[in-house]
């Protein structure tokens, strides 16, 4: 395993890591201080200089030269994701495929930032000139990186970033930078230009520091506190910022239950729950609560979770010691408030078991406010319209997954619903690399997804001749 190199930043300090699973030491970076970032995003602008004025075709032959790198040193990235967040090696590999997918894509949408042109003259009187409106990048983005998808978020941010022919300088959680760390490696090994991409390591302060600098836009993914702080840091640059969410799944009368119920499970106990989309709040419609709970037990038991390096385990711990007693104290609590727990609701250090608690109130502590961890949160409704109305008096509005075949039942949950993303037969933790992904209300600003954050971190520019 080639863990990323530690880097030498005269007078620093370094980060340790640790393994969440065992607690084994796996790479430590540098800590960088506020003048350490201040001085990565002065260079970014000085590189950045060269690459506004690149063609396309370099910047999308950029960005293959790192997916090709991803490519070659696939197992081992892997390997790092598994090692410092804990997910599953199988779940690491799909991430490392992801980031490279998410490269590749952000190469592609550069060859079509299309512009327009517009004639003046559109009424009586009006001058007869064109206005011809392209797109030019930004500047240096700082992007701000949480611990669950290190790698593939991070090129969330990389790739639309090149695109658009901006320099980034990035912030990865301190639970899991070594993943980044490589990235940017990889990023050297594969010729981009000397502090085009650039990472610096630490926590809130560094987090501050890399918002008060002097950069042109500010990518945040993490939670809403954390969001705020740094939207208030940066003044007036420009923001984007996915905060999470306390997604639904609804499941009604005419669902296939067999697949709904793979669905919950897929997009509950992935990465230990700890995915802001996943499904949080489970409402089964009363006609069918019993069966696809009938369902759903017997696959929860058989969900094998553990040692994330094994490829028999199904499902790894959560990020830390910290975690897992905040999951356990919200179980605790939510069940003393009546819920019925019908599955797991233990934990082993860091090894919360797959849980299912049934009955649950509206203001139960799973699921009044975000819940990292691997627990499915039931609740029945008999109207649809009461459901939606529940969701919608909540302060998140990420996505919700829907499972019916009713057209009309179809159209009044993708109407009604006031969230970024109603997906239809799916859990609310799908989604594809090039489609606009985030939220409404307290989960966010602005959209990730390559294509449409190419346009986010452009400017608009018009020329009237």
């Amino acid at each position: 395993m080639v863990f990323p190199q530690r880097l030498t930043i005269e007078g620093s300090t370094t980060l340790s890591v640790a393994s969440p699973f065992d607690g084994r030491p796996i790479g430590e970076v540098p800590l960088a201080t506020p003048a350490d970032v201040t001085a990565a995003a002065l260079r970014a602008k000085r590189t950045q200089a060269d690459l506004r004025r690149s063609t396309p075709a370099v910047r999308r032959a950029l960005l293959g030269a790192l997916a090709d790198a991803i490519a070659a040193d696939a197992e081992n990235l892997a390997q790092i994701l598994c090692g410092e967040v804990g997910k599953t090696i199988r779940e690491a590999r799909n991430e490392v495929r992801r980031a490279g997918n998410t490269l590749r894509l952000s190469g592609d949408a550069a060859t079509f930032l299309d512009g327009e042109v517009l004639h003046c003259g559109i009424v009586e009187g009006g001058a007869d000139r064109l206005a011809r409106i392209t797109w030019e990048p930004v500047g240096v983005v700082g992007a701000v990186t949480p611990f669950n998808y290190p790698l593939n978020l991070l090129c969330h941010k990389l790739g639309p970033a090149i695109a658009a022919g901006n320099a980034v300088v990035a912030k990865p959680s301190p639970k899991a930078p070594l993943a980044a760390a490589r990235l940017a490696e990889l990023a050297v090994k594969a010729g981009w230009p000397e502090d085009l991409f650039q990472i610096v390591h630490g926590g809130a302060e560094v987090a501050v520091a890399l918002a008060r600098a002097p950069i042109d836009l500010l990518s945040f993914t993490g939670g809403p506190a954390g969001g705020l702080a740094l939207k208030n840091a940066s003044g007036l640059v420009r923001c984007l910022m996915e905060l999470g969410g306390n997604d639904p799944l609804f499941v009604l009368p005419d669902a296939d239950l067999d697949r709904a119920v793979e669905t919950v499970i897929g997009h509950r106990f992935e990465i230990a729950g700890q995915s802001c989309a996943a499904v949080k709040k489970l409402y089964l419609h009363e006609d069918v609560a019993d069966a696809f709970l009938d369902r759903l037990l017997p696959a929860v038991a058989a969900h094998r979770f553990g040692d994330p390096a094994s490829l028999d385990t199904d499902m790894g711990p959560v990020i830390d010691a910290a975690a897992a007693a905040e999951v356990e104290r919200r179980i605790a609590a939510t069940i003393a408030g009546g819920a019925r727990l019908l599955t797991g609701g233990t934990r082993d250090g860091t090894l919360v078991a797959p849980t299912v608690l049934a009955d649950v109130a509206v203001d139960a502590p799973v699921i009044a406010d975000e819940t990292f961890g691997p627990i499915v949160a039931a609740r029945t409704f008999a109207d649809p319209a009461e459901a939606i109305a529940e969701v919608n008096a909540g302060s998140w509005g990420l996505q919700a997954g829907v499972f019916t075949n009713d057209h009309a039942v179809i159209k009044q949950f993708s109407r009604d619903l006031v969230v970024g993303g109603v997906m239809i037969n799916e859990g609310p933790d799908f989604r594809a690399e090039h489609v606009p992904f985030g939220g409404v209300k307290g989960s966010g600003l602005g959209r990730e997804g390559v294509r449409v954050t190419l346009r986010e971190m452009s400017e608009t520019k018009v020329v009237i001749d």
